[in-house]
């Protein structure tokens, strides 16, 4: 997602209301997250069956511009490891990617997994955002993807965006509404802005002023590995 630096100030005034080079796959297994350290994770082992969750979005999710391992699906997949969940992640970021690019792959990308996820994070929107592309559309690609999910009975936890002031009020109001009124609608559980946490941190962003670092995603995971828990069903 959020993909050129001519984009920038775009996701920065998006940033600024409150309300994103190469691209390295991610390592599910890579250890390690901001909320964890070694000894937690030795003290509380891994039990029980497999936790299996598909991470769906866009560069966000995808690893722009990181090393291998420090994607949020592999970063999130530790955390929770470090907490004795047996969480495996599989990571279905694709940068650039719109609500539409995103509905037009998911029936695939589920059909092609090993085993039914047990919940599916969906993060999609910002492109759309950058593209001044109208909120009603995106609201029916969202809204399609949750049918879809809602067929298949897979739960989902999204991960909502805001827009930038700059679009006008109208705009502001229509998108940053949606996201609440989807996850209401479909009974699914909400992050209300995936990146409240490192939006206004210049340190965590990288040098195109919109990706998290390395360090910018450990700091997303804490921040929102709790709602990924309380997301999963319960066994």
């Amino acid at each position: 997602m959020l993909i050129r630096c001519s984009s920038i100030m775009v996701l920065l005034l998006l940033a600024a209301c409150g309300s994103g080079a190469s691209e390295k796959s991610a390592d599910p297994a890579a250890p390690g997250t901001a909320t964890t350290t070694a000894a937690t994770a030795a003290e509380m082992p891994v039990m029980g069956p497999e936790r299996r969750i598909l991470a769906f979005g866009d560069s966000l999710f995808a690893g722009y511009n990181l090393r291998e391992g420090e994607s949020y699906p592999a970063k999130l997949e530790a955390a929770l490891r470090a907490r004795g969940i047996n969480a495996r992640i599989a990571n279905a970021g694709v940068s650039g990617d719109t609500s539409a690019a995103g509905l037009q792959r998911l029936a695939f990308t589920l059909d092609a997994q090993d085993q039914v996820p047990e919940m599916v994070i969906l993060e999609l929107g910002g492109n759309d955002l950058l593209r001044n592309l109208p909120p009603a559309a995106t609201r029916a690609n969202l809204s399609a993807m949750l049918d879809e999910l809602a067929r298949r009975k897979i739960p989902v936890l999204m991960m909502g965006m805001r827009a930038p002031p700059n679009l006008g009020p109208d705009f502001v109001a229509e998108f940053d509404g949606l996201y609440p009124a989807l996850a209401k609608k479909y009974g699914a559980a909400l992050v209300p802005f995936f990146l409240e946490s490192t939006y206004d941190k210049p340190s965590l962003i990288q040098a195109d002023r919109i990706h998290p670092t390395a360090e910018g995603i450990e700091v997303l995971v804490g921040a929102t590995v709790d709602d990924v828990v309380k997301a999963l069903p319960q066994k």
